[in-house]
């Protein structure tokens, strides 16, 4: 999951949570509001350590001569 995605089920989340009432059976809106919050921000905070642990990542290239 990238940050874009992150970023777009934590709005998705805030908008159920904050601005609809949904009548699903069995489920309430401002849980499922809340969970897709959670993910969202979850999927932030790997997609930010996954990208910092590329940008430190070297890549060494090895040439050697043959004779």
């Amino acid at each position: 999951m990238g940050i874009g995605v992150g970023i777009v089920l934590f709005v998705i989340g805030a908008i159920i949570y904050f601005a609809l009432e949904l009548d699903i059976a069995g489920l309430n809106d401002a849980t499922l509001g809340i969970i897709l919050m959670a993910a969202g921000a979850i999927g932030v905070v790997i997609g930010l350590i996954m990208n910092q642990q590329r940008t430190r990542t070297k890549h060494v290239e090895e040439r050697r001569i043959q004779d």
